[in-house]
C-alpha cells in the first residue's frame, strides 16, 4: 500500500509541475468568459431593455417540473470557468492534507530526517547567536495609520500572510503600501510598518515557508529566541530611510550586542538572504561610521561581534529583473500570462489596468533601485561581450543540452553549434528592442548618444489622463518611439533611459544608490552612505577572524536581459512598452518568451551572487584588504521527487533554497562553531571560476 501511494504521489506531483500551463489555460477560458462577450456586445442589435431583462431570467429560470439539475450544455462559461478554479483548490487541500497526515496513517511511511534532529543527534549544539535577515518582499508589513477605506485593519497585516485584503478592496491596498513619490517615505495619514519578531518572516503566505524550515532546524540544536533574533525591517524604503524612520540600523546593532553579552561574548552568525545581503553591507559600514550619519561603533566593532556571514542567495551585483520591474513591471512569469491573456490585465472596462497599479506602486519602493545591475559594462558586459558567453549556455542549460542528446542517442556535440552559441550570446544588451537587434553584430546596430536622444525628447506638459497613474503618462508617443531608436541598451546605457522614463523614481533613489565601480576607494566621497551597498564601491570592516559566505543556488535559467517592443495599445494611461513574448527560438535556446536566460537560482544570476566571493573579496583586495576569508558554497538544483518533499530538501531556486537540507546543516554548523574549512571549503558545479576571470577589474 506504501508503494502505491508513493507511486501515485509522485504522479500527482508531476502532474502539479504543469500548473504554470493550468494557470495560462484558465487564464485563456477566462479571458473568453469576460472578454468575448464584451466584443460580442458591440455589434449586438439594440434590443429592449425589458427583452434583455426576460432573457437573462430565462438563462436562471428551471421549469418546476423539471430536475434541478442541470445539462452541461445550460452551464454558463463562468460556471465552468470557477468550478475548475474549485476543483483545483480542493484538490490542492486534499494533497495537503494527505502530505501532514500519511506518515501517521502509515507508520511505515517515513519522511526525510531533519537536518537539525541528526546533528543533535551527533552530538551538535547552539553556540554562536544567529541573527536573520530577510530579503525583499519577505517580511511582513502592518498597518498602524491608514485612510478611512482601510477601517478595521489597525495592525493587521497588509504584506505577507492570507492577502484578502488584495480581494477586497485592492485600491485602498495598493495606495497603503505605496510610499510618498517625492521623499520616499511615508504618504501623508499612512503609516505601514514591519512586523517584529521571527513571525515577521517564517512563512510568506499561510504554507508557504520562508525562514520556518531554517528556524526549525535551529531550534532542534537548541536554539529559542534568547540566542536567535531575525532583524526585520521596511524593505520597501532604501536602506539608511529603515534607520531615519524607525531606527531599524540602531536597533540591530544594539540587539547583536546584546546577543553577545547575554550568551558569553560569542560572536553572532549572520545569515542574510536575497536584498537583505546588500542590507546587512550597508550595515557594515553604518555600524563603524561616527554618528550622526553613522552608529559610531568605530573601527574594529564588527571585528568583536560578528564571527561569519552566510549569504544566502545574495544579490550583491544586482538583477536584471529589477531593470524589467521599473520598464514595464514585467518578469518572465508575468510577460507568459500577459501574453496569454492579453486584454485582460489592461482593460478599463472593469478598472483592472494591473500592471499601471503595479507599476506606480513599485516606483514608489526605493528598494527596488538597490537591485539594479552594479559595475557597469565592466561586469555585465557590452554589445559584444559578457563575461557568461563563454559558459553559459552549456551549463545554464545543462539539463536541457542533456535532454536534447538523449533524444538524439548523444549526437550533440557539434562544433558549429558551440560557435553559433558564441556569437548568439549577447547579454551585454540587456534592453533591446526586437530580437534582431539582441542578435546581430554591434557594427550593424545604429548607435546614437542616449543622451541626446532623451535630451532632444520632450514631455508633454498636459494630458487627456486624470490621473498620472504612471510616469509615463507624462511622455509623448513621439518620445517613446525616439528611445526606441537606440536598439539596444547595455548596463552604462540603461542609468540614461531608466532616468528619462521613470525622472522622479530615479532622482530619488540616486540619493540613496550607486551602482557604478570605484577607481580609488580612498577618495572621500565613498564615506557617503548611498555608496554603503555596492561591493565595487565601499571596503569590508578590518575583521581578518571574519569568514564570508556565498550560498546558493545553480542550474536554475535565470533572467539575464530582455528583449521589448513597443507596445500596441496607445491608449490613456498605458505602458508604452513590453516584453516581446514573441522573440523565441534562438539556436542556443537560451531566449524564451522575450528573455535571455543563464545560470542561475531563478532570480539572481550566478555572476551576481558568486563573483565577489569567487574573486572580489578573494585574498587581501583593496575592496578586502584586511583578508577576510570567502568561500563559496553553490547548491545544484535538484526538483523535488514527489509531493511529499514539498517545494524540495535540495531545491536550489531563490527562495526554496531556504528549505534546501545541505544549506540548513552549513548553518547549523557554523553556528555550531566549525569553520568554513571544516565545511569543506568552496563547492563549486557553475562556470564563476571562469566567468569571474572574464571580469577584468583592478583588485
Amino acid at each position: 500500500l506504501t508503494t502505491a501511494l508513493q507511486v501515485n504521489l509522485s504522479a500527482i506531483s508531476n502532474y502539479l509541475d504543469c500548473k504554470v500551463r493550468i494557470f495560462s489555460s484558465i487564464l485563456q477560458y477566462c479571458k473568453l468568459c469576460f472578454l468575448e462577450p464584451l466584443k460580442r456586445s458591440s455589434v449586438v442589435t439594440h434590443e429592449s431593455f425589458d427583452k434583455k431583462q426576460e432573457k437573462a431570467v430565462s438563462v436562471y429560470e428551471k421549469p418546476k417540473h423539471k430536475k434541478s439539475s442541470r445539462d452541461d450544455n445550460e452551464w454558463r462559461c463562468i460556471d465552468n470557468c470557477f468550478w475548475i478554479i474549485g476543483f483545483l483548490c480542493i484538490t490542492w487541500w486534499l494533497l495537503l492534507f494527505l502530505c501532514n497526515f500519511l506518515p501517521a496513517i502509515l507508520p511505515g511511511f517515513k519522511l526525510a530526517e531533519l537536518p537539525g534532529s541528526r546533528l543533535k543527534n551527533e552530538g551538535l549544539n547552539a553556540h554562536h547567536p544567529v541573527v536573520l535577515v530577510p530579503g525583499i518582499v519577505t517580511g511582513g508589513l502592518e498597518l498602524w495609520e491608514g485612510k478611512p477605506c482601510s477601517e478595521g485593519l489597525f495592525r493587521k497585516r497588509l504584506w505577507g500572510g492570507s492577502f484578502s485584503e488584495i480581494f477586497k478592496r485592492p485600491l485602498c491596498w495598493l495606495e497603503h503600501l505605496s510610499l510618498d513619490n517625492e521623499t520616499g517615505l511615508d504618504p501623508p495619514g499612512i503609516r505601514v510598518r514591519a512586523v517584529t519578531g521571527l513571525v515577521a518572516a517564517d512563512y510568506f503566505a499561510p504554507g508557504y515557508f520562508v525562514w520556518a524550515n531554517l528556524i526549525e532546524n535551529l531550534a532542534k540544536i537548541g536554539y529559542e529566541q534568547k540566542n536567535m533574533y531575525m532583524a526585520s525591517y521596511d524593505w520597501r524604503l532604501s536602506f539608511q530611510n529603515t534607520e531615519i524612520r524607525d531606527q531599524s540600523l540602531s536597533r540591530l546593532k544594539r540587539k547583536i550586542e546584546l546577543l553577545y553579552v547575554t550568551n558569553g561574548y560569542k560572536k553572532v552568525v549572520a545569515v542574510p538572504h536575497s536584498m537583505g545581503v546588500n542590507y546587512f553591507l550597508h550595515f557594515l559600514k553604518w555600524v563603524e561610521a561616527p554618528t550622526p550619519i553613522g552608529g559610531g561603533g568605530g573601527p574594529g566593532w564588527c571585528a568583536k561581534h560578528i564571527k561569519a556571514i552566510m549569504n544566502i542567495g545574495p544579490a550583491f551585483l544586482g538583477v536584471p529583473k529589477a531593470v524589467a520591474n521599473i520598464l514595464s513591471a514585467e518578469g518572465k512569469d508575468v510577460a507568459f500570462i500577459r501574453a496569454m491573456a492579453p486584454g485582460l490585465f489592461d482593460l478599463e472596462t472593469f478598472g483592472f489596468q494591473t500592471f499601471q497599479h503595479v507599476m506606480r506602486v513599485f516606483r514608489t519602493w526605493d528598494s527596488i533601485i538597490s537591485l539594479l545591475p552594479k559595475g557597469g559594462e565592466t561586469v555585465w558586459g557590452d554589445l559584444n561581450r559578457s563575461p557568461e558567453e563563454e559558459n553559459v549556455c552549456h551549463s545554464a542549460k545543462t539539463q536541457y543540452l542533456h535532454y536534447s542528446s538523449k533524444e538524439n542517442n548523444g549526437n550533440n556535440t557539434n562544433p558549429q553549434r558551440s560557435i553559433q552559441v558564441k556569437e548568439l550570446a549577447k547579454y551585454g544588451r540587456l534592453v533591446s528592442f526586437g530580437k534582431v537587434a539582441s542578435e546581430v553584430p554591434s557594427s550593424q546596430l545604429s548607435f546614437i548618444d542616449p543622451k541626446k536622444i532623451l535630451n532632444g525628447s520632450t514631455r508633454t506638459s498636459s494630458t487627456s489622463c486624470e490621473d498620472f497613474l504612471t510616469e509615463y503618462n507624462g511622455l509623448s508617443r513621439e518620445s517613446i518611439k525616439r528611445v526606441t531608436e537606440n536598439k539596444a541598451y547595455t548596463a552604462r546605457t540603461l542609468t540614461d533611459l531608466l532616468r528619462f522614463v521613470a525622472p522622479k523614481t530615479m532622482q530619488r533613489a540616486e540619493v540613496h544608490f550607486s551602482h557604478g565601480l570605484a577607481d580609488n576607494l580612498e577618495d572621500p566621497k565613498y564615506s557617503h552612505y548611498k555608496y554603503w551597498s555596492n561591493p565595487l564601491e565601499t571596503i569590508l570592516p578590518d575583521a581578518p577572524d571574519m569568514e564570508i559566505f556565498c550560498s546558493y543556488g545553480v542550474g536554475i535559467p535565470t533572467e539575464r536581459s530582455y528583449v521589448y517592443k513597443i507596445s500596441p495599445s496607445d491608449r490613456c494611461k498605458s505602458i508604452p512598452i513590453q516584453i516581446d513574448i514573441s522573440a523565441d527560438g534562438s539556436d542556443n535556446g537560451c531566449l524564451s518568451g522575450g528573455v535571455y536566460f543563464v545560470d542561475g537560482d531563478e532570480s539572481v544570476p550566478v555572476v551576481s551572487a558568486g563573483f565577489m566571493c569567487a574573486k572580489g573579496w578573494r585574498g587581501k583586495t583593496r575592496f578586502n584588504p584586511s583578508g577576510i576569508t570567502t568561500y563559496i558554497r553553490e547548491h545544484q538544483h535538484k526538483p523535488p521527487a514527489s509531493l511529499l518533499e514539498g517545494r524540495g530538501t535540495e531545491s536550489g531556486a531563490h527562495v526554496d533554497i531556504l528549505g534546501n537540507f545541505a544549506l540548513i546543516e552549513d548553518v547549523l554548523r557554523v553556528a555550531a562553531g566549525a569553520s568554513g574549512t571544516e565545511l569543506g571549503g568552496d563547492r563549486v558545479y557553475s562556470g564563476i571560476t571562469e566567468m569571474s576571470e572574464q571580469i577584468n577589474i583592478q583588485l
